[in-house]
C-alpha cells in the first residue's frame, strides 16, 4: 500500500490537476450513474457537505437522539449551516 501511494501521481486537486484523484471521481460517478461526483478526505466532511445541501441558516434538522451527526458533529451543523439540530427519541414499537 505504501508502494502504491509512494508511486502515485499527484497534482493539485483544487485545480483538478490531481489525475488519482481524478480518475476515482470518473470511476465513482460511472458506477452510480451520475453526471460527476466529488471527493472529500472523510465522513464528516461528506455528511456536513450533505447537510449543507439541505440545510441552511434558521433551519431545523431532525435527526434520531442516537445519530451519529448529533452525537459527534452537532457544532459543525451549526458552524457551517446555521441550521439547529432537534434530536428526537422514536417511540416504541406499537404492540399488535
Amino acid at each position: 500500500m505504501l508502494k502504491a501511494m509512494i508511486s502515485a501521481p499527484v497534482g493539485d486537486d483544487v485545480f483538478g490537476e490531481d489525475p488519482t484523484v481524478k480518475a476515482l471521481e470518473d470511476e465513482v460517478s460511472a458506477l452510480l450513474d451520475k453526471e460527476a461526483s466529488v471527493f472529500v478526505p472523510s465522513g464528516t466532511m461528506s455528511n456536513q457537505l450533505a447537510l449543507r445541501l439541505h440545510a441552511g441558516p434558521l433551519q431545523e434538522v431532525l435527526v434520531d437522539h442516537r445519530a451519529h451527526v448529533h452525537v459527534w458533529e452537532v457544532g459543525g451543523i451549526h458552524a457551517l449551516c446555521g441550521a439547529s439540530v432537534a434530536a428526537a427519541e422514536p417511540l416504541p414499537p406499537a404492540d399488535f
